[in-house]
C-alpha cells in the first residue's frame, strides 16, 4: 500500500516545498538566520504531514481490499467496519451490503441443497418401499403358483425349483400354393387340389 500513501503524498508534499521557495523567493533579502531555523522545521512538517496524510488514505482501502480479498476466498463474514462518514465511509457500508447479500444468496442456496436432498432421500425411501413389496408380491405369487402347479400335478414332488414341460402335439406339416387356400383339421382345401 505504500504506492497508494506515495501517490497522496507526494503532491501534499510538493505542495509545500512550492509554498515556502515561493516565500522565500518574495523577499530572499530580508530573511535572517532564524528564519531558515523555522523553513526548515517547516518543511520536516510538511513532509511528514504529507506521509500521514498518504497513511490515512491508504490505511482504510489496504483494509477494505483485505477484506475483500477475503470474501472473494469464500468468507462470506468477512465485513469492513470504519466510523467515518465521507468516502470511505459509505464504501465500508456498501462493502458490507454486498458481503451479507452474498452470505444471504449462499445460505438460501444452501437450505435449498438441504431441502433437495431431504426430498430425494424421501422419495428414494418410498420407491424402496414400493420395491420391497412388490419383491415380496412377486415371491408370493411364486410360491403360489408352484402350489398350484403341485396340486395339478405338472411339478413333481422332487423337483420343486424345475417345472414340467408337457409336449404339445406338433401340427401337421402342409404346404401351400400361392392360391388361396384353407386349412380345417389339418387338411388343405385349396383351389388347385394340392395338400
Amino acid at each position: 500500500m505504500y504506492k497508494v500513501s506515495f501517490k497522496v503524498a507526494l503532491p501534499v508534499i510538493l505542495a509545500g516545498m512550492f509554498a515556502i521557495v515561493v516565500f522565500i523567493a518574495l523577499n530572499p533579502e530580508g530573511l535572517s538566520p532564524s528564519f531558515y531555523v523555522i523553513l526548515f522545521l517547516l518543511s520536516v512538517f510538511i513532509f511528514f504531514y504529507g506521509l500521514h496524510v498518504g497513511q490515512s488514505v491508504a490505511q482504510p482501502i489496504e483494509k477494505i481490499l483485505k477484506r475483500a480479498v477475503d470474501l472473494s476466498k469464500g468468507d462470506t463474514k468477512a465485513r469492513f467496519y470504519l466510523e467515518t462518514k465521507d468516502e470511505f465511509g459509505e464504501l465500508a457500508q456498501i462493502f458490507n451490503k454486498i458481503a451479507d447479500d452474498i452470505e444471504n444468496s449462499r445460505n438460501k442456496a444452501e437450505n435449498s441443497e438441504k431441502s433437495v436432498n431431504i426430498k430425494v432421500k424421501a422419495k428414494t425411501q418410498d420407491l424402496e418401499e414400493v420395491i420391497s413389496a412388490l419383491e415380496q408380491k412377486v415371491k408370493n405369487r411364486t410360491i403360489e403358483v408352484e402350489r398350484l402347479m403341485k396340486q395339478q400335478g405338472l411339478v413333481t414332488p422332487a423337483e420343486p425349483e424345475e417345472t414340467q414341460v408337457t409336449e404339445i402335439p406338433a401340427k401337421p406339416k402342409t404346404r401351400v400354393s400361392k392360391k388361396t387356400s384353407t386349412v380345417v383339421d389339418g387338411d388343405i382345401d385349396a383351389t388347385d387340389g394340392q395338400t
